[in-house]
């Protein structure tokens, strides 16, 4: 509720003062920061209106004071989120897309390798392998067994890639000693 008065007492220096109530119910404490940002120091005998509400120490005092022909400031709430809180998304969904990369690459290369080992059990290769392999290799200038890191890698540089010394019973199956035993 807003109330009427006159600032009886001020000190300039400090920054406070007393406002006597029209009503007559005593003096109340007003510090220099109840007043509008911006408007001129306040001068005792001044007429003012106020609001009260306790501080710190539970005594009332002013808030909020105006001057004969101020208005008030109209307070405007943001409705915009901060910054920080679309940040943070942002960098989960980056997260969570890269974890679903290494994945994805981890999951492919974990499949090449089981059927790798799938044909070398069953002693057969299967279609689908050589086709994933020729995918995933290509010539690069490496000739010998000690080279390859599979019996599908040794197998593609045989049949696609020029100068290997990978076959030496010339029967087609490369690096029998060390990758292609059967």
């Amino acid at each position: 509720m807003r109330v009427h008065g006159t600032l009886t007492k001020w000190n300039d220096e400090r920054g406070f003062g007393f406002i006597t109530s029209a009503q007559g119910t005593g003096e109340v404490f007003v510090h220099v920061s109840a007043f509008l940002q911006g408007s001129a120091r306040p001068q005792p005998n001044e007429l003012v209106s106020y609001e009260t509400e306790a501080g710190p120490n539970g005594k009332l005092r002013a808030v909020r004071v105006m001057r004969p022909g101020e208005r008030q400031p109209i307070r405007r709430v943001s409705q915009r989120k901060p910054y920080r809180s679309r940040r943070g998304f942002n960098d989960k969904v980056a997260a969570l897309v890269a974890l679903a990369a290494i994945g994805a690459y981890g999951y492919s290369k974990f499949q090449v390798s089981a059927l790798e080992a799938a044909s070398a059990f069953v002693g057969i290769s299967t279609p689908a392998l050589q086709s994933e392999a020729s995918a995933s290799f290509q010539c690069d200038g490496r000739t010998i067994c000690s080279q390859m890191t599979s019996c599908a890698e040794a197998e593609f540089f045989l049949k696609h890639c020029p100068n290997t010394t990978m076959d030496g019973d010339h029967d087609g199956i490369p690096c029998e000693q060390q990758w292609c035993s059967q």
